[in-house]
């Protein structure tokens, strides 16, 4: 199996309290992992110690192999030109166009050419649905606009592994079927060579959308789910209260 991604007895602690705990964890490269849990339980500060944005208190998180915390900054620099990410709010700068917006990682990392940027920045954008807009800027467009244009900047380095935390947050159904149709589009563009993804959302419709497997981050572990066919079956009863939205009481280990 080819390893994207892999946690080895990661453990993740503020203060006193500890949200994640000896968590091991693989992610094949080219599969789609999608992390559901209830909230504040840990699924973002797992992506981003998968993104390597965060250093766990132990364990090792290793990126194609490479232990991202012990290796040396050039080798660190080349391994995040592989990836991409998109934040919940999406991050944009508001004083930049939306092209600009796409442009700036490709201008941060010394892209080739202006000529090559402006192409890469015009494909994305045509991909996204936002070529008509490329003059505008972030508060001038809609939010299911300015996350289609967040996906635009974390794919314009062309990345093999790309991180998205909630990309449906705040969106209606309707628009949230379409982002996620995107990303899965975008995605397997390349069909030999998918890239990897791994996503949080606490929508279960667009987690089974989304996702060739779907994991649960709960009581500071994870649970693995299987694949969106896989999970309806999960004999864990924490899996099935938490996709059934029992929201009477908190999750627990047995019914």
């Amino acid at each position: 199996m080819d390893v994207a991604i892999e946690l080895r007895g990661v453990s993740l602690s503020f203060g006193s309290e500890t949200f994640l705990e000896n968590i091991n964890i693989k992610v094949p490269r080219g599969e789609s992992l999608v992390l559901i849990g209830p909230s504040g339980k840990g699924k973002t500060l797992l992506l981003k110690l998968m993104a390597g944005l965060i250093k766990p208190t132990r364990g090792e998180v290793l990126i194609e192999g490479n232990d991202w915390h012990a290796i040396n900054r050039e080798s660190r620099e080349k391994i995040a030109r592989k990836t991409g990410m998109l934040f919940q709010k999406n991050s944009l700068f508001d004083s930049l166009s939306v092209a600009d917006n796409v442009a700036f990682p490709l201008r941060e990392v010394a892209f080739a050419s202006e000529k090559e940027v402006n192409e890469v920045v015009s494909f994305f954008l045509e991909a996204v649905g936002l070529a008509h807009a490329r003059d505008l800027f972030p508060d001038e467009i809609s939010g299911g606009m300015q996350k289609r244009l967040g996906i635009a900047r974390a794919l314009a380095l062309k990345p093999e592994i790309v991180f998205y935390d909630d990309p449906t947050a705040g969106l209606d159904p309707i628009t949230s079927r379409r982002i996620v149709q995107l990303i899965i589009d975008l995605r397997g563009a390349n069909k030999e060579n998918p890239m990897t993804v791994v996503a949080v959302t606490n929508d279960m419709n667009r987690a089974e959308q989304m996702a060739t497997r779907i994991a649960m981050v709960v009581d500071r572990g994870v649970i693995d789910c299987g694949g969106p066919v896989d999970i309806k079956k999960h004999k864990d009863p924490r899996v099935q209260q938490f996709i059934n939205g029992d929201l009477l009481g908190p999750l627990t280990r047995t019914l």
